[in-house]
């Protein structure tokens, strides 16, 4: 704060010459006790002073003569200088022990990172810590919050405690990185209903998991929040790597679905091989694959593209997925064919298209 400026402000409203003083700490204290109660001013040997600022064992006043200011310029001189300062802060809350040990791994975890490493083997007494030999299911939690909001590691881990309703292991990354480490019992997580698909796949329990956690944490969460999920893995062998994979996820997620918050690895592979490829020869791909780029990939076609490949390029669930006729999503395909010369009901053209779409998403917005 420029209190220089506040001393101006004051002499011009108040058309009276302001001091600034500097007196001992206990001076003050002692000056304020003698009132009874709490003050931001005191009067002493014919002068009006006010406490402007501690500094440690100094504090800093305003101070002018008393017959040339009121009681009520001296009450709103106070309520001036109190809606200046900044409020103290507040005592530094004391990480669990829990905490503490996460914080451990949080540590070890950034520095692999720092010195450039790709795999990296816990060392057994940050695994004992917090009992990491047994298989986990990791999850990488990015909450897209403001920066005015910090997420306490307690209200977290109590807000997961209770959605699993099984152990868990919480390690803070950064400010607003997670990572969460559940036994395979969460996976088992159904609303109570003990009975399990045979047919069901490890991915689908593993995406059932992923899209339960993520839409609690879109009820009760301040803010987006994105998540990446992984196979069941032993954070003793393999924690680092992990994290490593579980982040570039997120990423590939963020960058070719734009508008999707739960990503999964097994279906980003293809993503996974076209981000490998350098900048050049992308921009090189869509010249040679699309003409009249903006026409072909009208935010219509991109919409009925997409669902269509996500459909397995089945025409009849396609249509019923848009709430389109049947003919009406042959005629839209049949558009796309004449402009581009590719029609994605065969094979290799709808490659094509799925790779152009991608490079197009991630091009367009460079």
């Amino acid at each position: 704060m420029d209190w220089g400026t506040v001393r101006e402000q004051l002499e011009g409203i108040l058309s009276i010459s302001v001091d600034t003083v500097r007196w001992p700490v206990s001076d003050w204290d002692h000056a304020s006790e003698a009132s009874g109660e709490p003050v931001s001013s005191v009067i002493k040997n014919g002068r009006v002073y006010w406490l402007v600022q501690k500094q440690e064992s100094e504090a800093l006043l305003f101070a002018v003569d008393e017959q040339v200011v009121s009681d009520v310029e001296r009450r709103l001189v106070d309520l001036v200088l109190s809606t200046k300062k900044e409020p103290e802060p507040k005592p530094a809350r004391m990480p669990t022990e829990e905490e503490r040990k996460a914080g451990l791994v949080r540590d070890w975890l950034h520095q692999q990172q720092e010195r450039g490493f790709t795999q990296a083997e816990m060392p057994d007494q940050l695994v004992s810590l917090l009992s990491l030999y047994s298989t986990k299911v990791p999850i990488l939690l990015y909450g897209d919050y403001t920066t005015s909001r910090r997420v306490h590691y307690a209200e977290l881990k109590k807000l997961l405690d209770s959605f699993f309703d099984a152990e868990i292991t919480l390690i803070p990354l950064t400010e607003k990185e997670w990572l969460i480490l559940g036994s395979e019992k969460i996976l088992t997580m159904d609303g109570g209903d003990d009975r399990i698909s045979d047919e069901e796949t490890l991915e689908d329990k593993l995406a059932a998991m992923g899209y339960g956690l993520h839409e609690m944490l879109e009820n009760e969460w301040v803010g987006e929040a994105h998540l990446a999920v992984h196979y069941p893995m032993t954070p003793a062998k393999s924690l680092y790597s992990v994290v490593l994979q579980l982040r570039e996820t997120i990423m590939l997620g963020r960058t070719y679905h734009v508008g999707s918050s739960m990503h999964l690895p097994w279906e980003l592979q293809l993503e996974k091989l076209v981000h490998l490829v350098p900048e050049a020869e992308k921009a090189s791909f869509l010249e040679r694959v699309l003409k009249r780029l903006d026409v072909a990939f009208d935010p219509e076609t991109m919409t009925t593209l997409e669902q269509f490949f996500q459909l397995d390029c089945n025409v009849s669930e396609t249509a019923k997925k848009l709430y389109i006729h049947r003919n009406t999503l042959l005629y839209r395909l049949d558009k796309f064919k004449q402009e581009t010369g590719l029609d994605v009901r065969t094979f290799n053209n709808a490659v094509l298209v799925k790779i152009a779409m991608l490079l197009y998403k991630v091009t367009k917005r460079k």
